[in-house]
């Protein structure tokens, strides 16, 4: 992965109010471990991730969106690739930060994301 590449991360649509995303989409739950599971954009598209999450997985998924490497660089954010469940996951490292420290670099990312935009969404 390079500085550029895409972390296409899976929006429950539970995670979605009045058609935004809230900064729980970036943020990891007690249960990951601080490590948010996203896909490495330099394996595969967004739409192909959102099929193999949806499809293959059997998760539900509104739609994706993105933050780069270089954008959780920026917030000390280790982005680690992870083949183990699949070749094209990689894991975003939060365990460095205390749950205040997370809450905030959650918040700055899911910022970035929405200055990108949807790089999938599923119309209803």
């Amino acid at each position: 992965m390079i500085d550029e590449t895409l972390l296409h991360r899976q929006v429950h649509p539970m995670m979605l109010q009045e058609g935004r995303v809230t900064s729980q989409v970036f943020r990891p739950t007690p249960k990951d471990d601080k490590k948010l599971s996203v896909y490495d954009g330099d394996q595969i598209d967004a739409e192909e991730a959102w099929e193999h999450f949806t499809g293959t997985l059997g998760f539900e998924s509104a739609g994706v969106m993105a933050v780069t490497v270089a954008e959780c660089k920026e917030e000390g954010l280790p982005a680690i690739a992870d083949p183990d469940p699949f070749p094209e996951h990689v894991l975003v490292d939060f365990s460095d930060f205390s749950e205040n420290q997370i809450r905030r670099k959650a918040k700055r990312l899911k910022a970035a994301a929405e200055n990108r935009g949807w790089q999938y969404f599923v119309q209803n």
